[in-house]
């Protein structure tokens, strides 16, 4: 009986034991990782082996290759991805298949796939989250009574993996523990916010609204590529922070200009009640010239003089009593407008470093992961490498 006499039906019945197959799965690269659609992209080699009594030989000892075309030919196991969203195979410049079998009769099917899968993330502490990703791989058809999956010999050392069966239906779950560069997001988002924030404290050389729309656009601008979701984020909670900080160094500004112009104000309300109450004294009648009344002009002068020294004096009084009374005013009011510059450059700085304290303490302790996104680990380096995507 020829290789190619063999037809693809159920090889498993009840009177025989379920099929062993060793799974082996070598990533080749993970393209893509999406926060905004809660998936990842990647490419796999899927190596499936197992043992049929059928395809034994004994005229050779040799392992023997064999094309795509005898896929058709042969009995394989119904593996798919039980999370994938869509999957293919690749097939430039033929269909990535490679199927291999030994006399023994046991076979290696190794194909090339792609696959989109969904995965669960938790973006809470974003950008410090550190997320995990899992592959299923289970049987579509066949129960645990007639095919049992197990990890390869060469894949037992894999950390992080769970075998366990969904109701009659053997799978496989490969975990991907996955973290973010963070340095990225330091550069992209953090630092300008923190520069923004510096910004903002020197109103005397740039205005603060300017600073206020800024920092809304890099709002947007960060969560345009994120999904919506309840949880509030670790870089909403940041901007928002900045965002506070620079919106109360505008509030500050507006405080110190409405005390200046209000200082300003009353000062020119004294000069007015002061020249307004000259005009109104009735004890000082208008100024006579010596042609016009008769008599000695030394007696007229030293009549002017005696008069000019007493409004003098009396002037001085008034300007004492309304600086007095004044002040008593100002002391009830709001500090000037430079003692409130000079106070808020001291407090702004400090209390925005002692906030980024406590942020980054807060959102970098580790914690547990879930579902993720973007630098990828596992312990075999030669199953996956470590990337930083």
């Amino acid at each position: 009986m020829s290789l190619l006499d063999l037809s693809k039906p159920h090889m498993t019945s009840d009177l025989c034991p379920p099929v062993n197959v060793a799974m082996a799965i070598e990533v080749a690269s993970i393209d893509h990782i999406s926060e905004a659609n809660m998936e990842y992209t990647m490419t796999v080699f899927l190596r499936q082996s197992w043992h049929d009594d059928r395809l034994s030989y004994n005229h050779t000892n040799k392992t023997l290759g064999l094309d795509s075309r005898f896929v058709d030919k042969l009995w394989l196991p119904d593996t798919f991805i039980v999370n994938a969203k869509s999957a293919w195979f690749h097939d430039v410049t033929v269909e990535n298949k490679l199927i291999r079998l030994q006399p023994n009769g046991v076979i290696l099917y190794s194909s090339r796939i792609t696959s989109t899968v969904a995965c669960d993330m938790d973006l809470t502490k974003y950008p410090m989250d550190e997320q995990e990703c899992m592959l299923d791989l289970e049987s579509y058809g066949y129960s645990s009574e007639d095919i049992v999956y197990h990890w390869s010999e060469s894949q037992t050392h894999i950390h992080g993996w769970t075998s366990w069966s969904s109701g009659r239906f053997p799978r496989l779950s490969l975990r991907f523990q996955l973290r973010r560069n963070r340095g990225v997001y330091i550069i992209q988002s953090y630092m300008p916010s923190i520069l923004l924030v510096a910004m903002s404290w020197v109103s005397f050389w740039i205005s603060s609204i300017t600073t206020v729309l800024t920092m809304t656009t890099l709002m947007v601008s960060a969560r345009s590529s994120l999904p919506r979701a309840s949880a509030i984020k670790a870089l909403d909670v940041y901007f928002w922070i900045c965002y506070v900080f620079v919106f109360a160094a505008l509030i500050e500004y507006a405080f110190a200009h409405y005390n200046a112009d209000y200082r300003l104000k009353e000062k020119a309300k004294v000069k007015a009640n002061k020249l307004g109450s000259e005009r109104s004294d009735p004890r000082r009648g208008p100024e006579r010239s010596p042609r016009s009344v008769g008599g000695p002009p030394n007696h007229i002068n030293n009549n002017n003089s005696n008069t000019q020294q007493h409004l003098q004096q009396r002037e001085d009084d008034q300007d004492e009593h309304q600086d007095k009374k004044c002040c008593s005013k100002c002391a009830c009011k709001p500090i000037d407008a430079d003692t409130i510059d000079i106070y808020a450059r001291a407090v702004f700085p400090f209390t925005f470093a002692l906030v980024n304290v406590i942020y980054w303490v807060a959102y970098t302790i580790p914690g547990q992961a879930r579902g993720g996104n973007v630098s990828v680990e596992l312990k075999d380096a030669r199953l996956l490498p470590s990337a930083l995507i």
